[in-house]
Parts: structure tokens; C-alpha cells; sequence
């Protein structure tokens, strides 16, 4: 196995440990006997167990597709499509969800046990992306195409309700055969709009 592919393997197998038991309950003996290595290959390509932590969070946030998404969410506020930019901000929610749960897990995992180089990195594109939003929304306020209410109170109701569907379906096994992720999302978008839409 190459050195890429080897390192690949090793990722993707603590990902799989970390989203089970957690960043302190998985240790690199149990990553390494999962991979078929011994421990002294995991660290010839990861100084530590934190560094291979890292190494996942890395690889995950570069695997869902963030740059697409900012473009997406970027064009519906220079179209000032309100509707579509929480349309975009759930299905991005979703999407993050259906294509790797384990990632969601990792995070949930770091809020848990209070591991604050999880929950640093997952703030470090998280806050961003919620100033921005934040900010859109009070220009709309302004510009009175909205009501004036908390945008980060609106912004938690977008991601929450999303999150909150995604988890169920996801993690709780809750299942709405008849429903598809997009019916989800205007079903939630009609909510959300009818909620802070300027009458």
C-alpha cells in the first residue's frame, strides 16, 4: 500500500473508532488493530493521536463539498433569494448528514466530552459562515424585506430545524417514506418564511 493510501486507510479507520466511541474513548491500539497495523505505522504518518484527529476533521470538512456550497448560499444573497439561501443553508445541513454521518457523530462526540480541538476546528468554518448569514439577514431587515427579529435566533431556527430532522432520520432511525429530503426542505423553508417574511 503507498504511503497516501496508507495514510487515507488510517483516517477513514479512526473515523469510523472516533465516531463510535469518541476522541477519549478510542485509542490508537484499537485504530491500528482495526486498520491490520501496528501502532508504529500510525505513527509514522501521524506524530499522535491528536494529530490523526485532526487529520479526519481535515479530511472531512474538505470531503462535503463546503466551496460549492458558499456559492450557492453566496449567489442567493446577490439575488437577495431569501427563500433560496435557507433552502440552501438545510440542504447543506442535510447533505452533510446523508453523505457521512460519521463526521456529525465526531462533532457531536466533541461537544460531549468538552474536546476543545474539535469543537476549535468545527468553529473555525462554523462562525464564518454564520456571521455572513447573520449579517445578510439584518441587511434584509433594513431593507425591509424582512421582520426585524434576533438573525441569530432565525439563523438557529434555520440550521436547528434541519439538524434536528437530520439526526432523527440519521441517527434515531425515524423514517418518512413518503417524504424526501427536498419535500423536507419547502415544507421548513415555508415555515421559516412565513415566520420573518415582511407582510
Amino acid at each position: 500500500m503507498s504511503g497516501q493510501d496508507r495514510r487515507r486507510q488510517l483516517i477513514e479507520t479512526a473515523l469510523d473508532l472516533f465516531a463510535r466511541n469518541g476522541f477519549n474513548g478510542t485509542t490508537t491500539k484499537e485504530i491500528a488493530r482495526a486498520a491490520g497495523v501496528t501502532e508504529a505505522v500510525i505513527f509514522r504518518h501521524f506524530p499522535s493521536k491528536q494529530a490523526l484527529y485532526m487529520a479526519v476533521l481535515d479530511f472531512k470538512v474538505q470531503s462535503i463539498g463546503l466551496d460549492e456550497w458558499f456559492k450557492e448560499t453566496r449567489s442567493c444573497m446577490d439575488r437577495n433569494d431569501d427563500a433560496g439561501l435557507l433552502r440552501a443553508i438545510m440542504r447543506g445541513i442535510l447533505r452533510g448528514f446523508r453523505s457521512d454521518p460519521r463526521y456529525e457523530r465526531v462533532k457531536l462526540f466533541a461537544a460531549l466530552e468538552g474536546h476543545e480541538v474539535g469543537l476549535s476546528h468545527y468553529r473555525q468554518f462554523a462562525i464564518p459562515v454564520f456571521q455572513l448569514l447573520r449579517d445578510y439577514l439584518l441587511r434584509r431587515q433594513r431593507e425591509g424585506a424582512l421582520r426585524e427579529q434576533n438573525p441569530a435566533a432565525v439563523m438557529a431556527a434555520v440550521s436547528g430545524m434541519a439538524q434536528n430532522y437530520a439526526v432523527l432520520t440519521s441517527m434515531f432511525g425515524f423514517s418518512s417514506p413518503d417524504l424526501t429530503d427536498e419535500q423536507v426542505i419547502e415544507i421548513f423553508t415555508a415555515i421559516m418564511m412565513n415566520g420573518i417574511q415582511k407582510t
